[in-house]
């Protein structure tokens, strides 16, 4: 190994990495199996391919080249060099709008070249689900298809000419009429003529095996064309001319809902000859909430185009009125209609868990029998999975007759692995009766290729075989794909996880407690990869900062496998390559709503970093912010907060404090407040009652609003109150405890000790992996919580990111304590608290529109719909941006981090600052939201309690602390 990585990187310019993590992070794409590469080459130019290749070549070491990471059937993972075309060969070269083509690099993702070409009012016609993150090299390798094919096909549809770099160093530019044909070629096409003609099943989804019937001279002996689909075994692609297509002015959609999936497949095939754009199905299985969605069991998504919106609607109005249907729904709202295709995009990764909670897996993800048959199919196909004790729910291209299902496999033993051979040799032969192919969109890769000769027989996979020696002699390219494959049920990815549960400190409820389990939860759909944010999205920010895969979710989970599986990282808890890709994560909990399957990386962090740290020296942030509750209760007790402030603000005792405290030094540090949120209630006077006495709610003094921004919890008391609300605080509510109705009596002395004591969310703790110190900062707080608990009161939380972590981490950290469960499920945000408790209660009109962000753990945990109806009740209009301010709790105040911070806040905040009207309000509920906006903007945002206490005040001055 070193020696090739010496040899690759005298000969290239492009960055050569040997190194575990980059290894480790593409041992897998996002199918069930895994090779561990010897190194990977991230190539500048064709020249750098080339190199690549001789030296591989010169010692025989195989070459694989990845797109964008996500191919479902194997065929992106390798044992030699892996070669990444993403982060240089990513450009569009050309666009030329009169003649509607592009000239596209290998790892250009599809979006960037819509994103071009929709202006010219065309675009790329193939758009597979992950048309935010794949690439074109990926699509060109797969023949990639996605929704919109029934109206302008495969990828190898739109492919024009394309350049390839041949094992053995030779550049083609394979096209039409013979054009870039490696020598023998066009004699073996000659030779096989009969066999090219007959032997090649007539499908609009074929994607199984070579295209050599491309070759025929009837149809152009396409070179380019039959290239298409080879799965990176014939040659490296490095550029491409690809067609383009003529985009309509207007669509709309038509929802059609069905009894079953079953009768949603026998409608599809009958609205072909209407001309849709699309005709994808899903089930109901597959759906989180059905919210929007017509009546149904299954659905069809119909998308109609036109000149005008008008005609796209009375296109799609037709489809309806001829499609019997349950219940039907038609879209013209562009918005409305990406909401829409959110829900089947995200198909891909909703499918790997089952209604039950149960893991399922690819391998059978995609054939495709003709579109007429594809009811019969799948009736055939359920009744199958019955007989081998299997479940799954089919979705994909119905009007192209193709299936994506994931199914229950036990890939974890023996048995399963062997019922998983079983049903796949089935499967393949009832495809085969239906006139189908293997692969419908995704490749052969590992999962398909052994069974090619029950489609094609037994001839044509030895033609095959030819077919590739002329191209690659040494079988240098790929090796164990599509010809002579690695057998289907070897190199499985989960083989190598350790056999039993490892012993973690979070109750993983939704993954049976099982730490392996929730790490297998990335499948590979890389949604997490996504550059460019749209709408509410979280997930990724720390990858839309820095364009590396280890710092995506994907790439982290990526690496806590291989720790588990311990071949490649082999340091366990310790491992600094694991260490090293969760410090740039935020813990904004993006991943926990926005990726398909759920992955909760924040949860991963914590708990790594606890056992990272086990009886080791901590990192200084890790004591000055994880402790941070303990710090500000001291500054509080000696009433040092103003000399702290003095201090802070004199630039050689800051510099000192920073660098003591593992803090930025281009952060400022945030002043104290003079007098902490508690004391101004122990000496304020209850507002009178107005009216019936009303709901008693508890405000959670959380340790942000009690010592830094004590204004919101004053002007939430107020709103509260006007609402009609009692509003109390813990623990002031222990004397009262009888009077709630809890029957219990406590000591003077354990009084005294709950008045000093102050309930914690633990959130400091656990977001620096201190488990064992915040689990027991919420045991005290449970402890001083009992009585609310039993009383059944509402727990009014203003900071979201501590009402997350009493939803999800705390019942989490303590899943065998009842209380836990009671306080997660009592904890209210503002907004729900006034909606649940003052339904009647009409908030002051501000009639402003606001700017601003809906905070990360709001979004992943909380939800923000109680949030906008009441800003909508009060006249603030507009929308908040999604993504992460970047600050993160202690993440942005981090040595090291202030870049990254920085780069988040300018993905969505800030430019969402810039382009708002100049009368607008800056909303943010978070700390570290307002704080981040302070010292990167000079803006001062407010808390919707803030805002709304102003307006039930309008003569009272703004409070600044």
């Amino acid at each position: 190994m070193t020696d090739l990585a010496e040899a690759l990187r005298r000969a290239v310019r492009g960055e050569v990495g040997f190194d575990v993590t980059s290894r480790a992070l593409v041992t897998m794409d996002a199918s069930n199996y895994r090779r561990v590469p010897l190194g990977v080459v991230a190539p500048r130019d064709a020249d750098d391919v080339a190199a690549v290749l001789a030296v591989c070549r010169a010692r025989g070491v195989p070459v694989v080249a990845r797109g964008g990471g996500t191919s479902i059937a194997g065929q992106a993972t390798g044992a030699g060099v892996v070669l990444d075309f993403t982060r240089h060969m990513n450009r569009l070269l050309d666009l030329d709008p009169d003649g509607r083509t592009a000239v596209v690099q290998p790892g250009l993702v599809l979006d960037r070249l819509q994103e071009a070409a929709a202006p010219h009012g065309l675009r790329f016609g193939p758009d597979p689900s992950t048309h935010s993150r794949c690439t074109l090299g990926g699509m060109i390798g797969n023949n990639s298809c996605g929704s919109h094919s029934v109206a302008w096909g495969t990828t190898a549809d739109s492919v024009r000419e394309l350049s390839v770099v041949t094992a053995r160093g030779q550049r083609l530019r394979p096209g039409r009429d013979w054009a870039g044909a490696p020598d023998g070629l066009r004699e073996l096409a000659a030779g096989e003529l009969a066999r090219l003609r007959t032997g090649f099943p007539d499908l609009p989804r074929r994607i199984s095996g070579y295209a050599l019937d491309a070759l025929l001279p009837e149809k152009g002996a396409d070179v380019a064309r039959s290239f298409c689909g080879s799965e990176g075994t014939l040659g490296i692609l490095t550029e491409a001319v690809v067609r383009l297509v003529r985009a309509p002015r207007a669509r709309a959609l038509a929802v059609l809902g069905y009894g079953d999936e079953s009768a949603a497949a026998e409608a599809a095939a009958g609205l072909l000859p209407l001309a849709p754009l699309t005709v994808e199905g899903m089930a109901a299985d597959l759906v989180r909430s059905a919210a929007g969605l017509p009546k149904g069991g299954a659905w069809l998504f119909v998308e109609t185009g036109g000149e005008s919106a008008g005609e796209a609607r009375a296109r799609a109005e037709e489809i309806v009125r001829a499609a019997d249907v349950v219940d039907a729904l038609v879209v013209t709202d562009a918005g409305a209609q990406r909401a829409l295709w959110r829900i089947r995009e995200d198909a891909s990764g909703t499918a790997t868990r089952l209604p039950d909670g149960s893991e399922a897996w690819p391998g059978w993800e995609d054939c495709a029998v003709p579109p007429a048959r594809l009811g019969a199919y799948l009736r055939d196909f359920r009744a199958l999975l019955s007989a081998h004790g299997l479940r799954g729910t089919p979705y994909g291209h119905f009007g192209d007759g193709c299936i994506h299902v994931r199914i229950d496999f036990d890939l974890l033993t023996e048995a399963g692995v062997g019922r998983f051979r079983r049903f796949s040799e089935e499967l393949a032969g009832l495809v085969v009766e239906h006139g189908g192919s293997l692969s419908g969109e995704h490749g052969d890769g590992q999962a398909r290729a052994e069974l090619l000769p029950r489609m094609y027989g037994a001839e044509t996979v030895r033609l095959f075989e030819r077919a590739k020696a002329l191209w690659d002699p040494d079988d240098l390219l790929n090796p164990g794909m599509l010809v002579r494959p690695a057998p289907l049920d070897t190199n499985l990815r989960f083989s190598v996880l350790p056999g039993r549960p490892v012993d973690v400190e979070f109750g993983y409820p939704a993954d049976g407690g099982d730490f392996r389990a929730a790490v297998r939860r990335c499948v590979g759909v890389a949604k997490c990869r996504t550059a460019t944010a749209s709408g509410p999205a979280v997930m990724c920010p720390s990858f839309r900062a820095t364009g590396e895969e280890e710092h995506s979710t994907r790439g982290r989970a990526r690496l806590l496998h291989e720790m588990l599986a311990g071949e490649l990282v082999t340091d366990g808890w310790r491992s600094p390559e694991v260490r090293d890709a969760l410090d740039l994560c935020l813990s904004c909990k993006g991943c926990r709503s926005d990726c398909p399957v759920g992955v909760d990386m924040a949860t991963y962090k914590a708990e790594f970093l606890h056992h990272h740290y086990a009886g080791r020296r901590r990192p200084a942030a890790h004591h000055s912010m994880g402790r941070l509750p303990e710090w500000l209760r001291w500054a509080a007790r000696t009433r040092t907060a103003p000399l702290l402030n003095v201090l802070a603000s004199l630039r050689p005792f800051a510099a000192v404090g920073k660098r003591l405290g593992g803090i930025a030094a281009e952060r400022d540090i945030p002043r104290l407040a003079p007098r902490t949120f508690t004391g101004w209630w122990r000496t304020r006077r209850a507002a009178p009652a107005s009216g019936p006495a009303g709901k008693l709610v508890v405000l959670w003094p959380d340790t942000f609003t009690e010592h830094l921004s004590p204004s919101v919890g004053r002007a939430a008391v107020r709103v509260l109150e006007a609402a009609g609300l009692r509003v109390t605080l813990p623990p002031t509510l222990l004397p009262r405890a009888a009077a709630l109705g809890t029957g219990r009596s406590r000591s003077a002395a354990a009084l005294l000790t709950a008045r000093r004591a102050r309930v914690c969310c633990g959130l400091t703790y656990v977001s620096t992996g201190q488990l064992d110190r915040a689990r027991a900062v919420l045991r005290r707080t449970l402890d001083l919580m009992e009585p609310v608990l039993r009383a059944r009161v509402p727990v009014v939380v203003l900071e979201p990111s501590c009402a997350a972590a009493l939803r999800t981490d705390l019942p989490e950290l303590l899943p065998d304590d009842p209380r836990a469960a009671e306080l997660s499920a009592a904890v209210l945000t503002f907004a729900e608290a006034l909606e649940r408790h003052a339904p009647h209660w009409t908030p002051p009109a501000v009639d402003r529109p606001v700017a601003g962000q809906t905070h990360c753990h709001q979004h992943a945990v909380l939800g923000d719909s109680p949030d906008r109806r009441l800003r909508e009740a009060a006249g603030l209009t507009g929308v908040l941006s999604g993504g992460c301010c970047g600050l993160a709790g202690n993440f942005g105040f981090e040595k090291g981090h202030f870049e990254v911070s920085k780069a988040c806040a300018e993905d969505q905040l800030l430019p969402s600052l810039r382009g708002a009207p100049e009368e607008a309000l800056v909303l943010a509920d978070g700390y570290s939201c307002r704080t981040q906006l302070a010292q990167l903007a000079g803006v001062r945002g407010r808390h919707l309690a803030e805002v709304l206490a102003q307006a039930l005040d309008p003569a009272e001055p703004r409070a600044g602390s």
